[in-house]
């Protein structure tokens, strides 16, 4: 049987987007005609590519951003991961931010909580700083508080040096059994992951995907609580306390324009 193609030919592309952490698809539909003896076919062939979630659909990511790293989107404008060596620390930074962002977020909703509903006698989170305690002077907590700290991030920037020095017997109080350090970041064990969440850190990429997205969700979150707290005075809880009271007229709209008037 004798078939030619026609000259015409046309290609239709449409790209989808990602929705709900679903990865994108990317579809061609490509239409031409073909000649069966005598007679003319119109034939359609659809070609369809899997593709990866970015920030902005249709946007090429970086080259050095190929989506393996826990929620790579491929968003740096400035270029700030072009080199290897500080896109190793960038990911790190990232990470350590997000635990201390969400771990403050939920503390500050927390304690503010107990304070709005006369549950404890506390301050309101930007005033903990200056409470006295009867047990320790200020000086003495804030120079243990250094001590401890400054040994903590020194061992984590060694173990970002070297990863798995710092789990070697003895370099840690003999305790190190119980970190059983997964790789940098991540360093695992009962004491740090009681809950055997992903002990496989290598195939661990939903939870990791997870906690960098919660991360930065609560970074957010504590720029906002930063800016709340400068302009009206009071706690998260008191804003939306006052903003439930009158939803249309208590908004941030209305108080920006108050701050500023």
């Amino acid at each position: 049987m004798e078939i030619a193609v026609g000259r015409g030919l046309q290609v239709l592309a449409f790209s989808g987007s990602s929705f709900h952490g679903k990865t994108s698809v990317a579809v061609k539909s490509i239409n031409w005609t073909a000649r069966t003896g005598p007679s003319l076919r119109p034939c359609t062939t659809v070609v369809q590519a899997q593709q990866r979630p970015i920030w902005l659909p249709g946007l090429d990511p970086p080259p050095y951003l190929d989506g393996t790293l826990a929620g790579d989107f491929g968003f740096d404008p400035l270029g700030l991961g072009e080199d290897p060596e500080s896109l190793r620390w960038y990911v790190q930074a990232e990470l350590v931010h997000a635990r201390f962002a969400m771990a403050g977020v939920a503390g500050i909703l927390l304690t503010d909580l107990l304070r709005v509903t006369g549950i404890r006698d506390l301050p309101v989170w930007y005033e903990a700083g200056a409470t006295k305690f009867n047990f320790a002077s200020t000086r003495t907590l804030l120079i243990i508080q250094l001590l401890l700290m400054g040994f903590v991030e020194t061992k984590r920037y060694m173990d970002f040096l070297n990863p798995g020095s710092q789990a070697k017997p003895g370099t840690f109080f003999g305790i190190e059994a119980a970190l059983e350090g997964l790789e940098p970041g991540y360093p695992g064990g009962p004491l740090l992951n009681p809950l055997g969440i992903a002990k496989d850190i290598k195939n661990g990429k939903d939870w990791k995907l997870k906690e960098i997205k919660n991360g930065r969700l609560a970074m957010v979150a504590m720029l906002g609580i930063f800016v709340q707290a400068s302009v009206t005075h009071v706690g998260p809880i008191d804003n939306l306390i006052e903003h439930l009271s009158n939803p249309w007229h208590k908004t941030i709209l209305q108080t920006i324009a108050a701050s500023s008037s």
